[in-house]
């Protein structure tokens, strides 16, 4: 026993998210030299793949679709947090700081995970299968809430520029909350089928027998070390964003390009997770783990956001520009095209992979 929990210790999935938290208290809001810098962002790099594989040991414990479920709302919730943390510092660019992110994290699920997804399981076995029903329903409660969130706050006229008012705004806090829970109850109590992985002959795959089920207590250590590693990424991410701030103005981009960078990198659990789904041919957790991010970015931000603007001075900016509208829209309609025939080639994939590049090309020349 104490040879095997020795072993355990010494696994590089369990050391290196208490290295990744370790760090982090280390070099919280200092300045970091260059050789500092290259070894968090080393052990942020690690985190991320110790994070992928606790959360595929958590996912396995408890299945499809707890699995997907578990990942995106921890990485969302960490997230959120820090989201909530930088708004509290203040600065000119806290203002739009809760709309960029979730922008960003709606256009990177739905356009760079699913695109990645479909074409990797459409090439490797021929055309990527899901569930339309409950991967459509997850796409009509990412696009209600978008909706409700980031694009009608431009056109209501209570308050000037593109904000809610106090009442508009916790209609929309509290709208996002009873959506994504109401979600939440669909997709893991009442039609858990619909979210569940499907054969080429469109049956429900319910249990996978590949390998035996980790015990309790191997799923409590992966969950907390999950936590760990979560913690690590984001903020970590944060701690070497004055660099990557630094070099976006050496080149003259844009600043939201320092937003879009650090979204991929606390995204990058997710999207590595996704893309072994999608190499197995589970193509529905792919979905579900792309899309579940997306509604809990904008289901959990919002409310947190609304809160937080009781204490928080200044402006909450979270109508989008006409631009960001326009692509917006033109994922919703695309990504609707896609789920109706539950089945995709690469094709699918490759239209929503030009969609992500036209939003990062975009965002470093607007």
């Amino acid at each position: 026993m104490i040879v095997r929990y020795g072993r355990t210790v010494t696994r590089w999935t369990t050391v290196v998210p208490l290295l990744a938290v370790v760090l982090l208290v280390l070099t919280w809001k200092r300045e970091l030299p260059g050789p500092v810098v290259a070894l968090v962002t080393l052990v942020l790099a690690g985190a991320v793949l110790a994070a992928v594989h606790h959360a595929e040991v958590v996912a396995h414990r408890v299945g499809e679709p707890f699995g997907s479920l578990v990942l995106a709302v921890a990485v969302t919730v960490i997230e959120v947090a820090l989201i909530v943390t930088l708004m509290a510092d203040g600065g000119d660019k806290s203002a739009t700081l809760a709309r960029d992110t979730v922008f960003a994290a709606v256009m990177i699920t739905c356009n760079g995970v699913v695109g990645l997804s479909l074409l990797v399981g459409s090439l490797r076995h021929g055309t990527a299968v899901f569930n339309p029903e409950g991967t459509g329903a997850a796409l009509a409660t990412v696009a209600t809430l978008a909706t409700l969130s980031l694009v009608l706050p431009t056109f209501t006229t209570s308050k000037r520029g593109p904000e809610f008012s106090t009442p508009q705004l916790v209609f929309a806090a509290v709208s996002s909350l009873i959506l994504y829970a109401l979600f939440v109850t669909t997709q893991t109590v009442r039609h858990r089928e619909y979210f569940l992985p499907i054969t080429r002959q469109g049956e429900v795959i319910r249990a996978e027998d590949h390998a035996s089920r980790p015990s309790v207590r191997e799923s409590w250590i992966s969950l907390t070390l999950l936590g760990a590693a979560l913690v690590g990424v984001v903020g970590l991410a944060k701690g070497v964003s004055p660099t990557l701030e630094s070099g976006v103005a050496a080149a003259g981009l844009p600043q939201a390009v320092v937003g879009v960078a650090i979204a991929l990198l606390v995204l990058l659990p997710e999207t590595i997770a996704a893309l072994r789904q999608a190499r197995r041919d589970r193509v529905q957790t792919s979905l579900n783990l792309a899309l579940g991010s997306a509604m809990a970015s904008i289901g959990l931000t919002i409310p947190a956001v609304a809160a937080a603007s009781v204490w928080l001075a200044g402006p909450l900016e979270l109508g989008l520009a006409p631009l960001h509208m326009v692509l917006l829209l033109l994922t919703v309609v695309v990504s609707s095209l896609t789920v109706v025939p539950g089945r995709a080639t690469p094709l699918q994939g490759g239209v929503h992979l030009v969609l992500f590049a036209a939003y990062l090309e975009l965002a470093i020349n607007p």
